[in-house]
């Protein structure tokens, strides 16, 4: 068994709620209202922002090969390509808004797949901060270690 789980930093899902449930409702574009000009012209101020969150997977749910790099990961390596462990940037801003550096990626082998394919294990600096894409930062969800 691997621990407990951690839980990484808090983040904000009420500006990303809202948009959502706007576009939703709507049928348009998600768009949040900065927080300086809120209660200015909303309409004329808005800002487009593109709705993003965090899910959760139980991990006994990841595919075999995630579970390969977890294990890989914990022994610190060795790594199958020369850019796993390389520090993750989130420029897709998904994760929780962190330092540079904070963020490393590592490849889920994709089978059949003739180069790194989609899927990666992202980590964060706490323990057991592990996120799961299998859509090349798309989405991203939380790995939960106690299911």
């Amino acid at each position: 068994m691997l621990g407990p789980m951690r839980i990484p930093p808090r983040i904000t899902r009420i500006g990303a709620a809202g948009a959502l449930a706007s576009a939703l409702l709507l049928g348009g574009t998600a768009v949040a209202a900065t927080p300086s000009t809120a209660t200015a012209h909303p309409a004329v101020s808005a800002q487009h922002v593109r709705v993003a969150s965090v899910g959760k997977i139980c991990q006994s749910k990841l595919p075999s090969q995630a579970h390969d790099t977890l294990d890989l990961i914990a022994k610190g390596g060795p790594y199958p390509y020369p850019k796993d462990g390389t520090v993750f940037s989130n420029r897709e801003g998904i994760l929780p808004k962190q330092s540079s550096g904070y963020y490393h990626e590592f490849t889920v082998v994709t089978p059949g797949s003739p180069d790194r394919g989609a899927r990666r294990i992202v980590t964060g600096e706490k323990k057991q901060e592990d996120y799961y894409t299998s859509d090349h930062y798309a989405t991203f969800n939380l790995v939960d270690f106690g299911c």
